[in-house]
């Protein structure tokens, strides 16, 4: 209640104004509480508080604050108080945001988009394996197969972006946006790198009859029939077609496709003499190589492997800047905290640059790499590019 000033003066005549004054007052303020508060905080359905009483922020909706009038009674809460309270409702009902500190505190999951025992598999689990003492979490392996590589990577690209759930993907997962016109995610913005675990080079090999055992051979034979030879892959949109489309346009050279389910079956009709030429992995090719049973022609790195070191380069053979490769990238979804892709990826070159694991890799027959999360999404965006050209150029189709 407000009270009038008094001097040393006591009349009857200043008592009375007093009195008065404070019967003024307590009318106004009595007015005022049958008003609507000046500050009312609603959580954006029909239930609405006062400032003194305010309704908690529920996921149905964030509490806001609407001003209705600057004036102010004494003890009233001030606009600043009353906009702090919201702000520490909306902080209250959003999600918890993942920190690196303490991460990670239960095991991870790796999503591998493919079946196990094959390329993207043995790199992801052989990474997965270095990295389980380093982050002191067990990694736990989730094979999900099927359409292309785009069942598992959906999975990565939807799930919490809290660095419990990474995945390993490989080339096909930069070509898949130019084969499919309708994508579940975006093969780029989806995703937050996190290194490249290694290159895979695909090696050329032919039939052991066919009429040319060198690069310069192969494209002279070619050019002079052309449409003649007929290549072999593991699938439409594989690395091992892709590579040859890419061969083809940059040599002027026209050959068949003959798409397989798979490399085993190509490889026994390579060996049969049904195709004459067929790429893949040196992973895949390089012990029949070596047993005789197929002949190599070149390898599509910049520098020869160890696996078949008597096996020349495409850029040696003179087709310059000739790298193709499959080639294997940890990643997580894309609004995954920076601290913990930079906590997976340190984790992971220095797991990739151990002299062991390099020499594991060689015999092999693959590259590790272990870059950072921006050269990882450099890298990505170039082979999101390069297999696009090569798709559209040759014109390849899902069904062909």
């Amino acid at each position: 209640m407000n009270t009038a000033n008094t001097t040393n003066t006591t009349s009857a005549t200043n008592t009375t104004n007093a009195t008065n004054a404070a019967k003024t007052a307590n009318t106004a303020n009595t007015a005022n509480t049958a008003k609507k508060p000046d500050h009312e905080i609603s959580d954006g359905r029909d239930c609405v508080g006062s400032a003194s009483n305010p309704v908690p922020a529920t996921e149905a909706g964030v509490a806001s604050v609407r001003l209705r009038g600057v004036a102010r009674a004494a003890g009233r809460p001030t606009a600043v108080a009353v906009v702090a309270a919201a702000v520490g409702l909306i902080l209250l009902a959003l999600p918890p945001v993942a920190s690196a500190q303490g991460y990670p505190a239960r095991p991870i999951r790796m999503v591998i988009p493919y079946t196990p025992g094959g390329y993207t598999d043995t790199m992801g689990r052989t990474l997965g394996e270095a990295l389980v003492k380093p982050l002191g979490q067990p990694i736990v392996y989730d094979n999900k197969p099927g359409a292309n590589s785009l069942i598992g990577a959906d999975m990565v690209a939807k799930a919490a972006p809290d660095g419990y759930t990474i995945g390993t993907v490989i080339a096909a997962h930069s070509v898949n946006p130019s084969l499919y016109q309708k994508m579940p995610f975006d093969a780029i913005r989806d995703f937050a790198p996190i290194t490249v675990i290694s290159l895979a080079p695909v090696i050329l090999v032919a039939n052991n009859n066919a009429p040319f055992s060198t690069v310069a051979e192969l494209v002279a034979y070619a050019k002079a029939n052309p449409g003649k030879l007929s290549y072999g892959s593991s699938g439409t949109g594989a690395a091992a077609h892709l590579s040859m489309e890419y061969f083809n346009s940059v040599t002027g050279t026209k050959m068949t496709h003959i798409p397989y389910k798979g490399t085993a079956p190509a490889l026994t009709d390579l060996i049969g003499g049904q195709i004459q030429l067929m790429f893949d992995v040196v992973s895949s090719m390089g012990q029949q190589v070596k047993a005789g049973k197929i002949k190599a022609i070149a390898i599509a790195s910049d520098r020869r492997m160890a696996a078949v070191a008597q096996v020349p380069t495409f850029i040696e053979s003179g087709v310059p800047g000739f790298v193709s490769s499959s080639w294997a990238m940890l990643l997580a979804p894309a609004a995954t905290p920076p601290a913990i892709v930079d906590r997976l990826s340190g984790e992971s070159r220095k797991a990739l640059s151990a002299p062991t694991m390099q020499t594991k890799f060689e015999e092999m027959g693959v590259i590790p790499v272990g870059n950072t999360p921006a050269e990882a999404m450099t890298f990505l965006r170039q082979e999101v590019e390069k297999w696009g050209k090569v798709v559209r150029e040759a014109n390849v189709k899902l069904d062909q």
